[in-house]
């Protein structure tokens, strides 16, 4: 018998994990800090409080790019020290991993190769489809449905996906997350203001206003480094101009949508606009997106109660059930049996 049961969902910026034993969800940053090249200084949210403040011999890695692992064995180390981290990490347990849909089979299989050839020494290892975890933690009936669009807006990936009667019709990854969004802002910034900001300082820009805001002329002071004087102040940064960083990658995502329906058969597209479109992920926090995205599209739109969470929601609900539990395989059942 297995010693525990985990859920994992590896996002680019963000690990949230399902416990079975304890019954608990728990996330940390995805992100691993190295001194002078070779020694691990920190690891996850503490790793992450270094970012853009770190000295120079120490270097912030984050080791998921763009939906899938590109430094394996930073994210290995990383993985097995967060499990570890006072959660009575037990070797020979069973994990369930939320993978991305539309990427090549090396890269879904890296998920699987984590934790199977870890010191982890794990029992088994499966894993699901990420916009499927996502269905079954929005609540909905994964095989009944006729039809439901489901976008996760992650750190640097947004993913469509079509479902319908308990598969996937149609999936697409976008290379555009939060982090496109936050350069669109630090970019805009910098040439209307010749003012310098970082990520951090983007990231909480976006946050505060979003798409859309019910406050007239709203503004925030924020820190940073004039361009010109070279020195480090405070400026005022309105939210049109927030909005207008914006606009050009939130057309991207809506073009895919549009994209995405227009390749969709027609039954599943009617049920589409009858089901409506929801949105997960980290970045459907973001004010507004919500009607934006409805606005976009004439479909109508909700946001999951816990869009960060709603993937390893789903993953819980899989691990707990046995009739969920046939969504997820082992690629060595599949096409990887030799790899063995």
């Amino acid at each position: 018998m297995a010693r525990n049961t985990y859920g994992l969902d590896l996002g680019s910026y963000e690990i949230k994990v399902y416990d079975k034993k304890k019954d608990t969800i728990w996330k940390e940053k995805d992100v691993i800090a190295i001194k002078d090249g070779t020694e691990i200084f920190a690891v996850g949210d503490d790793a992450y409080g270094m970012y853009e403040k770190a000295p120079d011999n120490i270097n912030v890695v984050f080791p998921m790019k763009e939906g899938v692992i590109s430094h394996f064995n930073d994210m290995q180390f990383l993985l097995q020290n967060l499990l570890k981290k006072g959660r009575q990490f037990a070797r020979g347990s069973e994990y369930v991993i939320a993978v991305p849909t539309d990427v090549t089979e090396v890269e879904k299989k890296a998920f699987f190769d984590l934790v199977i050839h870890s010191t982890a020494k794990a029992k088994e290892v499966n894993i699901v489809e990420r916009s499927i975890a996502d269905a079954v933690g929005l609540g909905l009936d994964v095989k009944e449905t006729k039809g439901v669009l489901i976008v996760n807006f992650g750190g640097e990936t947004t993913e469509l996906s079509v479902l319908a009667e308990g598969g996937m019709v149609l999936n697409r990854l976008l290379k555009l997350g939060g982090t496109a969004y936050d350069q669109a802002i630090v970019n805009l910034v910098r040439h209307s203001h010749d003012f310098l900001i970082g990520h951090h300082t983007a990231e909480i820009l976006r946050k505060r206003f979003g798409v859309f805001t019910g406050e007239k002329d709203a503004a925030l002071s924020v820190a940073g480094r004039d361009l010109i004087t070279g020195l480090p102040m405070r400026k005022t940064i309105s939210y049109t101009l927030i909005r207008a960083a914006l606009r050009d990658p939130l057309l991207d995502c809506v073009r895919a949508i549009h994209s995405l329906l227009d390749r969709t058969p027609p039954e599943v597209r009617k049920a589409i606009h009858e089901n409506g479109i929801y949105l997960t992920g980290g970045m459907a926090y973001m004010p507004g997106l919500e009607t934006y995205i409805e606005k976009a599209t004439g479909i109508h739109t909700s946001t999951s109660s816990e869009p960060d969470i709603c993937v390893v929601n789903g993953l819980e609900k899989i691990i707990k059930s046995k009739e969920l539990s046939k969504l997820a395989y082992s690629m060595l059942d599949q096409n990887y049996r030799w790899m063995r």
